[in-house]
């Protein structure tokens, strides 16, 4: 049985051990945690950092002396080291992009600067050094610099250190972040693009580049960039997809990715689309290996991992269909780079995350029962009961995520946010972080983050501000709505899709007997929290 090295043993590259194994290979896989979720499903593992890459080159040496049964491929999915896999590929002559390449669409000052040559949209930026930041901090303060822009750092992944910056006054703090998240202490300072966000996954083979992913991405949470979920197929037209894959297709071209795979975060702007970043990755965030294969029906790792293996993508070939060459008018006199073919999805997946406020969980609710909800394939917790938790500034610290499919859109939508709506995460009583939050407290440099669990108009806000009373012992809440608030108990929502309507009937459920409770502290902890601040409030009396 030859072997494939699979770089990670998380959660995002089970799919890449799975589809190994499917086809007939040894999974070896390498990651620094040996700890990690995934290893126990490894034939074999190796405590390697996959940052080094000299380390992950003497493995695959050792593997590949056993003769009939040695090396047959190098693969990642969902990680930010396809440079080292194609480092150890290209040693071995196995189909992979281009090292160099690779390093083009991993370092984000190397990705803009292939996108500028080429001319393909995206954002004006420029590099910040760790020894640069104070002086381009002087140039924020003397007004030299506009905003908003968006800084972020040179090689990381899940949003970690990326931030809008929205005034001078938040410049120092977030950069200083972004280059303490960097490998090598280096961010990318650059414009701020408005418009809406899509990820799209693709395998280029042969001249060819296929769509296997087109999603709309929901992000929220300024000055963060927190993605709530994504939707697939995206409900994007014809035209503005078009334009956005062509775009894709010329961003690959400019950073040189010839054989494998490759994904977008990508805008559709006022002035067309402008590229985020491209990788050369199959995409995490639940997307290749779980909401993909879904909605299509193809493995889209397993395609993948053939070409990575030297046999036939024989399922992509069979049923992809071509698309036509639309390009927006910004790039329209540019040569087509690729034949273009899609995967088409013929059900509609919903992947949400559920979030919680700060603090630390004491118990939750809900995972069980949201497994029975029609639609719902996954539910896949991230924070368990004895976590410190807090109101997420990156990807990686949501709480958990749901998946849902159907055949609609509409029907596949209300699956996942009913499912999220009925977690319940209860934090522990007397916890400082948790007090912050309820006060309204944020840092100099963050001003309305974190948001309110229910974010009202000036006009409700206004209403709320004389609401008072009590709530008598053992009192219903839901019977205790005040007119004020009633209005819109039902047309609001918080972060995890709860109505106030619902949060008070879980209040009810959750805590049956309880004290009287002040009216005015009960609807303020309602409003800023939600379900989490009221059971926080009861116990914490």
């Amino acid at each position: 049985m030859k072997k494939v090295m699979i770089l990670g043993a998380g959660l995002m590259q089970k799919p890449a051990i799975l589809a190994a194994k499917h086809l007939g290979f040894e999974a070896v896989v390498v990651d620094a945690n040996p700890a990690a979720v995934s290893v126990p499903l490894a034939d074999s593992f190796y405590p390697i950092d996959l940052k080094d890459k000299e380390a992950l080159l003497k493995l695959a040496l050792e593997l590949g002396k056993d003769g009939e049964n040695g090396l047959a491929g190098v693969f990642t999915a969902g990680t930010d080291f396809s440079a080292n896999v194609a480092y150890v590929a290209n040693h071995f002559g196995f189909p992979c992009h281009d090292y160099e390449a690779c390093l083009n669409a991993s370092d984000k000052v190397r990705m803009r600067g292939c996108f500028s040559r080429a001319g393909v949209p995206s954002p004006a930026f420029r590099e910040i050094e760790k020894s640069q930041i104070g002086d381009i901090s002087k140039d924020a303060d003397c007004g030299k610099i506009e905003f908003p822009k968006v800084v972020k750092p040179c090689d990381n992944m899940g949003g970690r250190g990326c931030r809008l910056v929205r005034n001078q006054g938040e410049f120092l703090p977030a950069v200083t972040n972004a280059v303490s998240a960097s490998r090598s202490s280096r961010a990318i300072f650059e414009d701020y693009m408005e418009g809406r966000e899509f990820s799209i996954d693709s395998i280029v083979y042969n001249g060819t580049l296929t769509i296997t992913g087109f999603a709309d991405r929901h992000i929220f949470y300024p000055p963060y960039f927190i993605e709530m979920g994504h939707s697939l197929p995206s409900l994007a037209d014809t035209i503005v997809k078009n334009e956005l894959i062509a775009t894709f297709a010329l961003g690959i071209q400019a950073l040189g990715l010839t054989c494998g795979v490759a994904k977008a975060d990508i805008k559709y702007t006022k002035d067309g689309p402008m590229i985020g970043e491209i990788a050369a990755r199959l995409s995490g965030g639940y997307m290749s290996g779980w909401t993909f294969p879904y909605s299509s029906g193809m493995n889209l790792t397993e395609e993948a991992m053939k070409i990575a293996v030297g046999k036939e993508p024989d399922y992509l070939l069979a049923n992809r269909r071509s698309i036509p060459w639309q390009p927006h008018p910004s790039v329209r006199g540019k040569a087509q780079p690729f034949e273009l073919y899609e995967i088409k999805s013929n059900l509609v997946s919903a992947e949400r995350a559920w979030l919680s406020i700060p603090g630390k969980i004491a118990q939750i609710y809900g995972l069980d029962e949201v497994r029975d909800i029609y639609g719902v394939r996954d539910v896949l917790p991230r924070a368990k009961v004895g976590d410190t938790v807090s109101f997420p500034r990156n990807n990686v610290e949501k709480c958990g995520n749901i998946i849902a499919v159907a055949l609609s859109g509409e029907k596949a939508y209300s699956s996942a946010h009913e499912a999220v709506s009925s977690i319940t995460l209860r934090l522990e009583p007397n916890n400082p972080e948790t007090d912050k939050f309820l006060s309204g407290g944020t840092e100099e440099d963050e001003s309305g983050f974190p948001p309110s669990a229910f974010v009202l108009s000036p006009n409700q806000k206004e209403i709320t501000l004389g609401t008072g009373g009590t709530i008598g012992e053992n009192k219903s809440a839901l019977s205790c709505i005040p007119e004020t608030i009633e209005p819109f108990v039902d047309s609001i929502e918080d972060w995890n899709h709860c109505t106030l309507r619902k949060t008070l009937e879980k209040f009810d459920k959750i805590c049956p007997t309880h004290k009287e409770l002040d009216g005015k502290k009960f609807w303020h902890a309602a409003l800023r929290g939600g379900i989490q601040e009221l059971l926080y409030l009861v116990d914490s009396e």
